[in-house]
């Protein structure tokens, strides 16, 4: 009865220990903060303001290119909308943050979007964070009303 048992549990160890090299393996090419999402159903960045027709919020996964991140700590980064627009993505809670040379990396995350009113104190403060010079940040003197995106995970390729 004792080798039964005995051969049950090795079997069940043996079962399990191949498709969790697998999944190791599959996730090589990827780095996640924080929740633990998936890459599958992420809709192009770009796509991102059809979808907000009608929306002030909409909770949604996307994928696209990271165009800039906080060079202070990685606490927020800008991603490509195509055209030429960015838009800025925090990170829940402040949780987590991305590695401060993620610029050019392709990106999958999820959590929602927003559009909000983003005040000339928080513009000046990203342009900061961002490197950017004493005169240009002087020149941000009017609030932007913007599209934002708060992720609770993030994928990095």
């Amino acid at each position: 009865m004792k080798k039964i048992l005995l051969f049950l549990v090795v079997a069940a160890f043996a079962a399990c220990s191949g498709p969790a090299k697998e999944a190791q393996e599959a996730s090589a090419d990827y780095t996640y903060y924080g929740d633990t999402i998936t890459a599958e159903e992420a809709v192009p960045a770009p796509q991102l303001y059809a979808m907000m027709e009608g929306n002030e919020q909409l909770s949604v996964k996307l994928s696209g290119t990271i165009e800039e991140c906080c060079q202070k700590k990685g606490c927020w980064m800008k991603v490509d909308m195509g055209d030429g627009k960015t838009m800025r993505v925090s990170f829940k809670d402040y949780a987590f943050f991305v590695p401060m040379n993620s610029a050019g990396k392709e990106v999958i995350m999820e959590g929602v979007a927003t559009m909000e009113e983003t005040s000339v104190e928080s513009l000046r403060h990203f342009a900061e964070d961002a490197g950017k010079s004493k005169e240009e940040i002087a020149a941000i003197t009017a609030s932007k009303k913007e599209l934002v995106f708060e992720a609770s995970g993030v994928i990095l390729k």
